[in-house]
């Protein structure tokens, strides 16, 4: 069965490895609502036999977030600007956004590793579509960033939750509210990423950490990873289960509906 429709990516399947591609590089990789809608039908149908995703991007730039057109009228044509969003009632306003946060919260689903193939800039929603992978392999010229509080948002597609996860509260309010550049070296010292390597070396070295990551037979690997996830969730507490994620997901909706309220009035 084919993918579903994509918009700004690309899909592969190659046996059990499936590779999403992002494909705006005229913009960055920009991503757009269209986008989301995309990517999170991808992960429902996501095919059985799949055990790695992988998700990187053509061009210089892994994704500089949100496309700022959407920021204020005319916007994108097709899409639904942010002060549009802001002028929806609450019910819409949240189901919308948890329409959004659709495409980050699959990569993780049981039986499957996910891993980010990261060179040039991953900002905004850029670094949270890296974050909701479960290993990020880094160029090194990788650079990361949360430029939403400096915009008039807050991180809203998971972003919040799995940044604390992978370096810490105190690491992560610094990083989120200055706004500050994390290099390739930095990801790596922290445990955001597993390993940096020269931008030309990155493809294969993706290549490789794939097929390490397939050498297991799959039934072994598929429990370890389960037992992995919730060890993580228990020494999280409550923040790394499902329940907590959800809850985490709800708090970040209900704080970017008072952002975007202020932004459409204040057009």
């Amino acid at each position: 069965m084919a993918p579903p429709e994509t918009a700004g990516f690309s899909v592969e399947v190659a046996g059990p490895v499936v590779t999403v591609t992002l494909d705006r590089p005229q913009r960055r990789n920009a991503q757009l609502p269209s986008m989301w809608r995309g990517l999170a039908a991808l992960g429902e149908w996501l095919p059985e036999p799949t055990r790695v995703v992988v998700l990187t991007a053509r061009g210089p730039s892994f994704s500089a977030g949100l496309d700022l057109a959407l920021l204020a009228p005319p916007g994108v044509p097709g899409e639904t600007d942010l002060v549009e969003m802001g002028a929806l009632p609450d019910h819409e306003l949240d189901a919308l956004i948890d329409s959004f946060q659709q495409a980050f919260t699959w990569w993780r689903r049981p039986g499957v590793v996910s891993v980010a193939s990261v060179a040039g800039h991953a900002v905004g929603a850029g670094f949270q579509l890296a974050l909701a992978t479960d290993l990020r392999i880094v160029a090194a010229d990788a650079r990361f960033a949360v430029r939403e509080p400096a915009l008039g948002l807050v991180p809203d597609l998971g972003g919040t939750a799995r940044l604390v996860e992978a370096i810490g509260y105190a690491r992560a309010v610094e990083l989120c509210l200055t706004g500050r550049w994390m290099d390739a070296a930095e990801a790596v010292a922290c445990g955001l990423a597993v390993t940096v390597v020269p931008v030309a070396e990155l493809a294969a070295a993706t290549a490789d950490l794939v097929a390490a990551l397939l050498a297991a037979p799959e039934p072994a690997s598929r429990a370890t990873l389960e037992l992995l996830r919730a060890a993580a969730g228990r020494a999280r507490d409550s923040l790394g289960s499902p329940e907590g994620l959800r809850a985490q997901l709800a708090a970040e909706r209900a704080a970017q509906r008072c952002r975007l309220r202020d932004l459409t009035q204040a057009r």
